[in-house]
């Protein structure tokens, strides 16, 4: 298991990803892929500090279950449920409804949530 450190690194790599100017070769989805990615590695860093080996899902309601037992989840937060669907659905061309501009601004800010989050808690305990 990689340590927190690394976790978070690479939810901010997934953030910044999200955060990428949409174009003629990237949709909202592959965006929003990214947002998704950057709340759950986040969640999957808090847990790993808290010495909780995370399962291998993109399932962030099932994640924030696990965390709860152990960590008071902020209701903000747990606003990330609604991502999973960027990580299933969308995730690769298909038969879905449209991804919006406002459905991608709200998984941006979401996921940005998550990561400060995240941090407030391993830097208030270090």
């Amino acid at each position: 298991m990689k340590s927190y450190k690394e976790w978070i690194k690479r939810a901010k790599s997934s953030y910044h990803y999200s955060i990428a100017t949409v174009d003629d070769y990237v949709g909202y989805e592959d965006l929003c892929y990214q947002a998704q990615q950057a709340a759950e590695k986040a969640i999957k860093a808090l847990m790993i500090y808290h010495g909780i080996e995370p399962e291998h899902t993109h399932n962030i309601r099932k994640l924030l279950d696990e965390l709860e037992k152990h960590v008071e989840v902020d209701e903000r937060v747990k606003d990330a449920v609604d991502l999973t669907k960027f990580a299933v659905v969308t995730r690769y061309p298909g038969d879905y409804d449209e991804v919006t501009e406002n459905m991608y601004l709200k998984a941006i800010k979401t996921a940005k949530t998550c990561i400060d989050w995240v941090e407030s808690k391993i830097i208030e305990k270090e």
